[in-house]
């Protein structure tokens, strides 16, 4: 695959391991096809153990080093010391920051939590966050204090459709917790990443396991998604982390085709 096949990626995630956990597959498919991809952390303080946590797993998925906006966990007050809570920052502060980061990385695509967020408050402030980063990033004389203005062409959401989720809605089910999924045309894009396979690098579904297990405060967890998936038989969690799924979240102020057929094999 040449390596202008596919386009600059930018993820935008709350926390530490949602990259690898959703978005992992896409991230090692554009790194390993030569694409420029970059990872936007909203929580967790630069100086803690899960920001290492996090350099590994961004080394593994070839998405370059991270860019955390240190704001704190809502539900982990030591995610960072002294600092506010993403949800409590105003909305316009945490988006000038995020588009300082799309206008330095000019990204085609970008890819966040969808409308749902999986339930948590930290998902869905990103959410809205990045909609609003990403309609303005590209309006002079908006945000002057960033580099020059850059309209991505796409903004996507990681979601679930109730079609293909049971394994994992069964996953979750064991701990009490429960997916969040949407009707199944709301996922505008499929993504298998098992048939990507590179004979310099490890396939793309071994990377993004091994980046989720980079995770390694999450994966001891028992009732985390990471620490679920790590007691897994490989074949069962394969399965379960093998599709990602995507919803366009910008249809109508964005240019762009209406569906991310350039994200699948």
């Amino acid at each position: 695959m040449k390596p202008s096949s596919l386009p600059s990626l930018l993820a935008v995630f709350a926390h530490p391991d949602d990259e690898a956990l959703v978005a992992g597959g896409v991230l090692a498919q554009h790194a390993a096809a030569g694409a420029r991809t970059a990872v936007v952390t909203a929580t967790w303080a630069p100086d803690t153990g899960r920001a290492a946590e996090l350099t590994h797993a961004l080394r593994v998925l070839g998405a370059g080093k991270p860019r955390m906006l240190g704001y704190a966990d809502l539900r982990v007050p030591d995610s960072a010391p002294g600092r506010p809570r993403l949800c409590d920052v105003p909305r316009e502060q945490v988006v000038e920051r995020l588009v300082a980061h799309i206008r330095a990385v000019r990204p085609q695509v970008i890819v966040t939590h969808d409308a749902f967020g999986s339930g948590h408050p930290d998902h869905v402030r990103t959410h809205e966050v990045v909609l609003e980063a990403a309609r303005t990033a590209g309006i002079a004389g908006l945000h002057s204090h960033a580099d020059r203005p850059w309209q991505p062409s796409a903004v996507y959401g990681a979601t679930h459709p109730c079609s293909e989720s049971g394994a994992l809605d069964g996953l979750l089910a064991t701990v009490g917790k429960r997916l969040h999924t949407v009707q199944n045309d709301m996922a505008h894009a499929a993504v298998d990443i098992r048939p990507w396979l590179d004979r310099k690098i490890a396939a793309i579904l071994d990377r993004k396991i091994a980046a989720i297990m980079a995770h390694s405060s999450e994966t001891a967890r028992e009732r985390s998604l990471p620490g679920l998936l790590a007691r897994l038989p490989g074949p069962e969690r394969d399965a379960i982390v093998a599709m990602e799924f995507f919803t366009r979240l910008d249809a109508g102020y964005l240019p762009g085709p209406d569906r991310l057929e350039f994200l699948t094999v």
